[in-house]
């Protein structure tokens, strides 16, 4: 209990444990804050992190829908990425803010559940896509998986997890990909010119920050050796 009262009284320790870079990251957090005092008692972090993943299924569902019933049906992927935003940020914080954090387990499982989302969200839009263009659902998986390896080896090196890349985190993403769904809903195709311009960003942002780690890890080698 002293555990639970100490989280709830020193809010700022409950994003202690990783440094936000993005664009959105106080009005994210102070909305988190908001939300985090209205969860129900028998809702788990675990059942939080199964709702994240549900929400990516919806998106999965959204694409498959679009594909084959008809295009509106993108519309549902945005609800699917609101419901993956909100499980997703809110277990581990949720865990923080009850005082019943298990650092190593959460950080394990929530690296395991963004991966799976990534590939749902991959995979549908590679069913959704038509021809040549279901190449840049492989890319955004290939190149988002590049940016979740560079987290945790960046982690290993400097001891700081940060999952943003400058002003883009996982929130802008959501964003990005919400917008794109309902500009295809309204222009058939333009999904494609979206889909380009993520890959792109994704791989500047990726060979940024792979410099970046590298010039890290050159300066542990060098502080190592002193």
């Amino acid at each position: 209990m002293e555990g639970i009262i100490k989280a709830k009284e020193n809010n700022t320790g409950i994003f202690s444990d990783r440094e936000r870079t993005n664009v959105l990251h106080k009005s994210e957090q102070k909305f988190i804050l908001f939300l985090l005092k209205k969860v129900p008692g028998w809702i788990t972090p675990n059942i939080m992190t199964a709702i994240g993943l549900f929400g990516s299924v919806i998106v999965f569902i959204a694409f498959i829908l679009g594909r084959f019933h008809s295009r509106y049906d993108l519309l549902i992927g945005i609800v699917g990425l609101i419901i993956n935003w909100l499980g997703d940020s809110l277990d581990g914080r949720l865990a923080y803010y009850r005082g019943i954090a298990r650092k190593w387990y959460g950080f394990a499982l929530d690296i395991v559940m963004d991966w799976l989302s990534i590939i749902l969200i991959g995979l549908g839009y590679y069913f959704y896509a038509n021809g040549t263009t279901q190449i840049f659902a492989f890319l955004f998986v290939v190149l988002y998986g590049w940016s979740m390896i560079i987290s945790q080896i960046r982690y290993k090196i400097t001891g700081c997890y940060q999952i943003d890349s400058g002003y883009v985190g996982p929130t802008e993403l959501r964003v990005i990909i919400a917008l794109t769904l309902i500009t295809e809903t309204l222009f058939a195709g333009s999904i494609a010119y979206f889909a380009v311009t993520v890959t792109a960003l994704l791989l500047v942002i990726n060979v940024i920050d792979t410099v970046k780690l590298l010039k890290a890890g050159d300066a542990r080698d060098r502080e190592e050796k002193a």
